[in-house]
Parts: structure tokens; C-alpha cells; sequence
């Protein structure tokens, strides 16, 4: 197997197949003893300053309700 200049690897298809990995799987890396293994996450990782705010909104006003509200008059 060889990595790209990118630090790409492909998985081969029979592992994929084994591991239940398809496309958007969330994976992390886990280190052990000085071995590398590849893992399924339950839950996908967001990056970004508004991660912790995800989901937590409860406005019960459709989305052209809110932009009206950004929108000046």
C-alpha cells in the first residue's frame, strides 16, 4: 500500500467490507503498544467553534422566519 503526497491511504475493499466501512463512516486511529489499529466511531467529530451548539436550538419558527429577523427592515 502506498500513501499519497496527500497522506492518503486506500482501504482495500474486503477490509471495508469486514469493518462495516462506508462512504461518510466516521473512523479514528488508536495507538497501542506502538500499533496503529482503525476504528468505527459512534459518533462523527465536528471541528469548528459552533460544535458545542449543535442541535440545541428550540425556535419553533420556519427558517424564512428567522432570516426575516437578520434581514434589515
Amino acid at each position: 500500500m502506498r500513501v499519497t503526497t496527500k497522506g492518503q491511504v486506500t482501504i482495500p475493499r474486503n477490509i471495508r467490507e469486514s469493518l462495516g466501512i462506508t462512504p461518510e463512516t466516521e473512523i479514528d486511529f488508536i495507538e497501542e503498544d506502538g500499533k496503529f489499529y482503525i476504528v468505527k466511531t459512534d459518533e462523527p467529530k465536528m471541528k469548528g467553534k459552533f460544535k458545542n451548539l449543535r442541535g440545541i436550538a428550540t425556535a419553533k419558527m420556519s427558517t424564512d422566519e428567522i432570516m426575516n429577523l437578520t434581514r434589515d427592515a
